[in-house]
């Protein structure tokens, strides 16, 4: 294959086909004037003015926005401390045990997860009376337990291929080490930053298990109302608004990197 560039061009288009393909066909039958998801009959817009008059569905999507850039923005906060702590202070005592819980949401089925999340919040209300409940603390909660570690991870390899040098001169010039950290290394695992923040943000986005256990009345994110739809059968606007999802992250993702071809 790697002599062969027509061969390797197969293959691409074949790869590209089985990823994409099936988006394509979505965003097309999203413009389908038929009530049908499988038989197109014309082209219309009525899906996306059915959407924007759905207001579960955009109740859904809302909350499920909000939960996601709460969860993406503490997650990045706890995870970059979490991962630097990994990278930098070396073995301390409890290294193993630390790495271990922060590492188990990694390999953890997240039905345990929900699970003990939801039991825990079940005894807490006993003993506090708080929360009241399940509803968006308890979704956000989950996620940042969930997202936590999968920052830490993307931080301490970006933390560990830094030039420790530039660190090291700005502490001989009489830095804190608390303002080289955000003043020095900040900056410079920034990237990292919005690829952890963007992936965060993604898998909050995208939950279901975790959001399952923890989610109240009245609390229902965009992926619940979605599969709790399926069973009585999927109509064209859940096209229109993955359609419409598609359009805005890919405009982000361009952006971003468009911005990071920019700082390197």
């Amino acid at each position: 294959m790697r002599g062969n560039p027509v061969l390797r061009f197969v293959v691409l288009v074949i790869g590209y086909a089985f990823l994409y393909v099936p988006i394509a066909c979505l965003m097309a039958f999203s413009f389908n004037d038929s009530s049908l998801m499988t038989s197109w009959s014309g082209f219309s817009l009525r899906w996306y003015v059915e959407l924007f008059q759905d207001k579960a569905l955009l109740e859904a999507a809302r909350l499920s926005l909000v939960i996601a850039a709460l969860t993406a923005t503490t997650a990045v906060a706890i995870g970059t401390w979490a991962g630097y702590v990994l990278a930098r202070m070396g073995r301390f005592r409890g290294f193993g045990l630390y790495v271990g819980m922060l590492s188990a949401p990694l390999v953890m089925p997240e039905v345990v997860l929900g699970i003990s999340l939801l039991l825990m919040f079940v005894e807490v209300s006993k003993l506090t009376g708080w929360p009241d409940g399940n509803g968006i603390f308890t979704i956000w909660v989950g996620h940042v337990t969930l997202c936590m570690a999968y920052v830490a991870v993307i931080i301490q390899s970006r933390v560990r291929d830094l030039d420790r040098s530039l660190e090291e001169a700005a502490l001989d010039l009489g830095a804190s080490p608390l303002k080289v950290f955000f003043l020095i290394t900040v900056p410079l695992i920034s990237p990292a930053l919005l690829a952890s923040w963007l992936l965060a943000f993604t898998l909050s986005l995208d939950d279901v298990v975790v959001a399952s256990f923890l989610s109240g009345p009245g609390y229902t994110t965009l992926p619940l109302e979605v599969f709790s739809r399926v069973r009585l059968g999927l109509k064209p606007e859940i096209n229109a608004l993955a359609t419409l999802f598609m359009l805005v992250v890919g405009i982000v993702v361009v952006a971003v990197n468009r911005m990071q071809a920019r700082q390197d």
